[in-house]
């Protein structure tokens, strides 16, 4: 037999053996090693679906234990910290209670903590039309128009007071319809500054209101005219008389002839003739003008 062939068999013969070896004492320092414990930490995490405006209570609440690691940030490990608070934003079923959701012990329930600081709530009526038919809904975005009658215009006109307004609530819902249908109630609230708060009041007690929908992606705030009713008949807008105290009036001079006789006031052209060294005047064009007139 070959020489060359038994060396190559006798050392591939050997590195097996090599190799077998060393996979043996990794597997054996594997099997043996223990693995390194998980260190796991509570969350408080909703027991049921937990909606806008209503309040904590123990029962609705369990503890679940997840990697330290991932622990929700604003997240709570004790029951005691959550019961009691409001909720601002809804929470899932077997979602973890964070900070951000809830508002703080004692702010009330309903709709007060979800009010951000600043602002305020003010509820106007509506109807099926006002309501844009049942379809505002909360979270929606609306203008506010109004039509009265303003002091010194001749008939009514409506305008634009309010614009990108948020739906606070539908009558004494706090979220849309789980199916998206409209909600009928008579009553909308919106979240208006202070200064908005003011308008709208002075707009419900001094006009008619209508809720106008729009895109809750449109931002911008445009200028409106207003319209009148006499633009609907095609006629030009209306504008407010001036009081004599607001508005000075130029005056003006004339000097005006009067005649004794109670007929028509001859009004005429006088043309001097000279012929040679007499001078005369003659009238032509002559009219007369009725009883009366300057």
């Amino acid at each position: 037999m070959d020489r060359r062939f038994l060396a190559v068999l006798a050392m591939s013969i050997v590195l097996a053996l090599v190799v077998s070896a060393v996979f043996y004492q990794v597997s054996a320092r594997a099997t043996h090693s223990k693995p390194k414990p998980i260190e796991l930490r509570e969350v408080v995490m909703a027991g049921q679906p937990l909606s806008v405006g209503t309040t904590i209570r123990r029962e609705e609440l369990k503890l679940a234990k997840v990697p330290v690691e991932l622990f929700p940030h604003g997240g709570f490990s004790k029951v005691e910290e959550v019961i009691d608070r409001p909720v601002v934003s809804n929470i899932l079923l077997d979602e973890p209670v964070l900070e951000g959701r809830l508002a703080a012990r004692g702010s009330g329930s309903g709709l007060a903590p979800i009010i951000p600081p600043g602002l305020r709530a003010v509820s106007v009526r509506v109807n099926d039309v006002v309501g844009v038919a049942g379809f505002v809904l909360p979270g929606m975005r609306v203008d506010v128009l109004v039509t009265g009658r303003p002091p010194n215009y001749n008939g009514a006109i409506t305008t634009t007071v309010l614009q990108n307004i948020v739906v606070l609530t539908a009558g004494q819902t706090l979220q849309p319809e789980s199916r998206g249908q409209a909600i009928n109630t008579p009553v909308v609230t919106l979240l208006v500054t202070p200064e908005q708060a003011e308008t709208l009041t002075l707009a419900g007690n001094e006009g008619h209101i209508q809720l106008v929908l729009r895109n809750g992606g449109d931002q911008a705030i445009g200028k409106t005219p207003g319209s009148e009713t006499s633009e609907l008949f095609g006629f030009r807008k209306n504008r407010p008389e001036p009081s004599e105290k607001a508005v000075s009036r130029p005056r003006t001079t004339a000097t005006v002839a009067f005649t004794p006789r109670a007929q028509p006031i001859a009004v005429a052209e006088e043309i001097v003739v000279i012929r040679g060294n007499q001078r005369t005047v003659e009238v032509v064009g002559a009219t007369k003008l009725p009883e009366g007139a300057n």
